[in-house]
């Protein structure tokens, strides 16, 4: 009599539920474990859905990505430091004056024979204009230079007067001696700063390529939770009636019967709980393409993976040629060693050489300036000798020593971590393949066995503990395969990362940096 009255009721709620279920759904399903049985669903209008496979999804990333479009501009900024360490070693062209310097005020001079001092009035203009070319030397790290120029000064006044002086041509070099060579670390570490920057820029695109598979495995297996759920609560709803007339019978308690009850409950919550996280997913990846959070993106589960096997050799070779992982370690010793020999250099004398030669004269007519040239000729050697500092050029000498040493054991202890990445990330790869195959075969055999166990329990040979118990296998075992092709991508994008090397090409990774550069 009781249940009588209860059904009415159940009939009620089960009816709200599924309107729940159909105004909720995002989008159309994906294969999932469990199957519609003869239970009639309505027909509705869904949403419009872009299909999209990973390698799409991959494409769309590295070209509309924020973090791509980082990539490049981090790159680009490397690549203009890059040049102007090439300008720095090109001979530099430079015109350079001064125009209408006019100066009318008192100077203080002191006489020569008298000492004393005198304030006498100063009431000129001056102009000049030049030309100079000069060139780093970058073996010695000094500076030669070539220039010509032409000054005029016109003194006003009642004794007003011109003057010009003419250097038509003159050489000037400069050399510092037992001196740090800025030129020479340069050159040793600026080409494999740009070198590194090329390396950092294809791990960084790489880098995007993997955060796409996450997201993109991240909303497949968001919908698959979804549908599931969608799905096992209209079939738990049915077996719910069958239990209820199997109830009247006495084929099942109803301790059972509430079991029923009691899961479709928890699939209704589970439906409201993975519509939300579909809907995280979908704007993760769709932040992550460039496209407009409405936009609905259905993925699709590519069962073929390639045939590779990884030989760990061969992996850490290419890893080591061709990652930015030796040439960083490289740029930090060379930095430490530039440091080292700076802190040195500073420390000892410092003494500069300079010549100065050339033609010049001077004379009130500016044609007979450039004639009757006479020559000037300057050398001298400045120097600067430290006697006693308290010992501060000794305490910097053993500072970028002892920083050098951290480097050095820094790059050893990197070395080993980085092998060490390398053999983790080549086992993962090699076992994830056969994992694949057996955890889709786990899925495909968990769907039958649970189609199986619904029509047993229609005609009453299965109990409710062997049906709900077919159900959550299968949708584990669904979720395990999507989990398990999500980790071979990652794996696989990973050692394409750590080596820049394309393994199904069976060819290193190569960019055309020119047209990115446009």
């Amino acid at each position: 009599m009781s249940l009588r009255k209860r059904n009415p009721l159940c009939r009620q709620y089960k009816a709200v539920l599924i309107c729940l279920i159909l105004s909720l759904s995002c989008g159309p399903a994906l294969s999932v474990c469990a199957q519609d049985t003869d239970l009639p669903v309505a027909t509705v209008e869904m949403p419009s859905v872009n299909v999209m496979t990973l390698s799409q999804a991959i494409e769309a990333a590295r070209e509309n990505s924020v973090a791509a479009l980082e990539a490049k501009s981090s790159f680009v900024s490397s690549y203009w430091a890059y040049r102007s360490y090439k300008a720095s070693r090109l001979p530099s062209l430079n015109l350079y004056g001064t125009l209408a310097s006019f100066d009318r005020s008192l100077k203080q001079l002191q006489n020569f024979e008298t000492g004393e001092l005198v304030y006498t009035s100063n009431y000129n203009m001056q102009n000049n204009i030049g030309l100079s070319i000069s060139q780093n030397v970058t073996f010695t790290g000094g500076t030669v230079s070539l220039y010509s120029d032409l000054s005029r000064i016109d003194q006003f006044g009642q004794n007003g007067s011109k003057t010009w002086y003419a250097q038509p041509v003159t050489f000037y070099y400069e050399q510092p001696i037992l001196a740090y060579n800025r030129f020479k670390w340069e050159k040793k570490i600026s080409p494999k700063e740009y070198e590194y920057a090329k390396r950092v820029y294809i791990e960084s695109m790489e880098q995007v390529t993997i955060s796409a598979v996450s997201c993109y495995f991240t909303l497949m297996s968001a919908r698959h939770t979804y549908q599931t759920a969608v799905t096992n609560y209209r079939n738990t709803s049915q077996m719910h009636s069958v239990a209820a007339e199997r109830m009247k019978l006495g084929s099942v308690t109803r301790d059972e019967y509430l079991q029923l009850e009691l899961r479709m409950l928890n699939d209704s919550i589970s439906i409201n709980e993975s519509a939300i996280r579909v809907r995280e997913a979908q704007m993760a990846l769709n932040s992550l393409l460039g496209l407009d959070e409405k936009v609905e993106i259905e993925t699709v589960s590519e069962d073929m993976l390639p045939d590779i096997w990884m030989d760990y050799d061969l992996v850490m070779e290419k890893a080591l040629i061709n990652s930015s992982f030796r040439l960083e370690n490289e740029i930090k010793t060379l930095n430490a060693e530039s440091d080292i020999a700076q802190a040195k250099a500073d420390r000892g004398a410092k003494v500069s050489f300079s010549a100065k030669f050339g033609l010049s004269n001077s004379n009130a007519a500016f044609r007979e300036t450039y004639r009757h040239l006479l020559d000037q000729e300057v050398v001298g050697i400045t120097f600067s000798i430290p006697i006693f500092d308290w010992g501060m050029g000794k305490g910097r000498v053993k500072e970028a020593q002892a920083k050098a040493a951290v480097v050095k054991a820094q790059v050893e202890q990197a070395e080993s971590d980085f092998r060490r990445e390398v053999y983790t990330a080549v086992a993962q790869f090699n076992s994830q393949r056969q994992q694949c195959m057996a955890s889709r075969k786990a899925s495909e055999i968990a769907r039958e066995r649970y189609v199986l166990i619904m029509k047993r329990f229609r005609d009453g040979t299965a109990s409710v503990t062997d049906l709900n118990t077919a159900q959550s296998e299968c949708d584990s075992a669904t979720e395990k395969y999507i989990s398990d092709l999500n980790n071979y991508w990652n794996y696989y994008y990973t050692l394409r990362q750590l080596t820049l090397f394309d393994f199904v090409a069976a060819k290193d990774i190569d960019v055309d940096f020119r047209e990115l550069l446009k």
